[in-house]
């Protein structure tokens, strides 16, 4: 049986036919799909038969969000936090086309839904740092010196999986390692210390969405946007202060899946040039942020972090004003679709 089928969704971005479920099939049937179809609207996406899903185009996305839908990237898998605004689940699964099922050392077929789901499930460590990573995995605990006040952990939002095969490098790493192949798998998960951030890789990635939905947009990238590839980038800095703030917990390791394409290092470098300077603003900027005691809820928290954007982002360049604006649009979406019952 598969366990939490009514409260996960899987959001899926996508240009193509979506042949590459056939191979997920035993996996994410029992689960419903919400797949955000990019690019033209006017082409038909192919679905496997037996799937439970539903579609999204771009004239959905404006027709559901009016002034509101240029918020979401258009021509980029940005566009796959649409999903997440819909999705009426606790839980969000997400996954890239190009990504297929890995295989554990013993040869056996990785799960990842059922790690993804055990990782949320179980606490987070963010404040002491525990030497055999997850303490509360079988055959492992908290080692000798382990504060016993800190051992409940606290609650886990997000569970950041990785890849076997083509490993998610930037443009200038791809040109100097073009054959380079990620074949190492570490049987390991481990909480990102508070205070620290991490390059999040949106394409086998899952989260608590009560918890932590709202600060997951993916920015605006893609067509008329001076920037790409930093979409899950900038949803992993921005989600990792508000749950360091809040007090929940990140977790990185397993599951692995099969990363089966790399993309063209060339056309990667156009779309992150401007990121790679950037960026050495960027995490400073995260890293000195300081969130009020009065924004207690992710929702709180990503208005005050988009003006703290617009205030410490702005002068790099004006991309940044806009950015800020799409955090506002976002969170008024987000009410729009989600409001709170009374």
């Amino acid at each position: 049986m598969a366990e939490l089928a009514d409260q996960l969704d899987i959001v899926i971005p996508t240009i193509r036919n979506l042949d590459f479920l056939e191979q997920w099939r035993p996996f994410f049937q029992p689960y419903h799909l919400i797949i955000i179809q990019d690019g033209d609207p006017s082409k038909e996406i192919k679905v496997p038969e037996g799937f439970d899903y539903e579609l999204y185009k771009r004239t959905d996305i404006e027709r559901i969000l009016g002034p509101r839908a240029w918020a979401i990237s258009f021509k980029d898998s940005a566009c796959r936090c649409f999903g997440f605004l819909v999705s009426k689940k606790k839980y969000i699964f997400t996954i890239d086309d190009d990504c297929f099922v890995a295989q554990d050392p013993s040869g056996k077929d990785i799960n990842v839904l059922q790690q993804h789901i055990k990782n949320l499930l179980s606490p987070s460590t963010p404040y002491y740092f525990n030497t055999l990573y997850d303490p509360y995995r079988e055959g492992a605990d908290f080692v000798r010196g382990y504060p016993f006040s800190l051992r409940a952990g606290v609650s886990t939002a997000i569970s950041h999986g990785i890849w076997m095969n083509i490993p998610d490098y930037d443009a200038p790493t791809q040109m100097v390692k073009p054959l380079e192949r990620n074949t190492r798998f570490v049987d390991a998960v481990m909480t990102v210390p508070k205070g620290s951030l991490f390059p999040m890789c949106g394409m086998n990635l899952a989260f608590d969405r009560e918890l932590i939905g709202p600060a997951l947009y993916f920015g605006l990238m893609g067509e008329g946007q001076p920037i790409g590839r930093y979409d899950d980038m900038w949803a992993g800095w921005c989600a990792k202060v508000i749950t360091d703030h809040l007090g929940l917990g990140c977790k990185t390791g397993l599951p692995y899946v099969w990363h089966s394409k790399a993309s063209n290092p060339f056309v990667n470098l156009r779309k992150e040039y401007k990121g790679i300077f950037w960026q050495e603003e960027i995490v400073p900027f995260f890293q000195s942020l300081q969130l009020s005691k009065t924004s207690t809820t992710a929702e709180e928290c990503y208005v005050e972090l988009a003006e703290k954007v617009r205030k410490g982002l702005g002068h790099i360049d004006p991309y940044f004003d806009k950015l800020a604006d799409g955090m506002v649009a976002w969170i008024e979406a987000w009410k729009q679709l989600n409001p709170k019952s009374a």
